[in-house]
């Protein structure tokens, strides 16, 4: 199963690709190649959601039931 898809906003600014997540504030990097960047991106983004998943679990405390949503 696929996970959820989100937007990466990038261009070139002289040598370097630099990009940010449109959905997820604070996600952003840079890299010497379209490719590095993207790479670059998705490791970004996946620590981003692993801090926010551990957040929201201590939040909520040792009771807690996890809920699918969607748009």
């Amino acid at each position: 199963m696929l996970g959820p898809n989100y937007t990466a906003v990038i261009r070139r600014d002289g040598e370097w690709w630099i990009g940010w997540v449109e959905e997820i504030p604070g996600v952003n990097s840079q890299g010497a190649t379209r490719d590095e960047l993207l790479s670059n991106l998705r490791e970004a983004l996946s620590e981003a959601l692993e801090m926010n998943r551990k957040a929201a679990r201590s939040a909520a405390g040792t009771t807690f039931e996890e809920v699918a949503i969607q748009l």
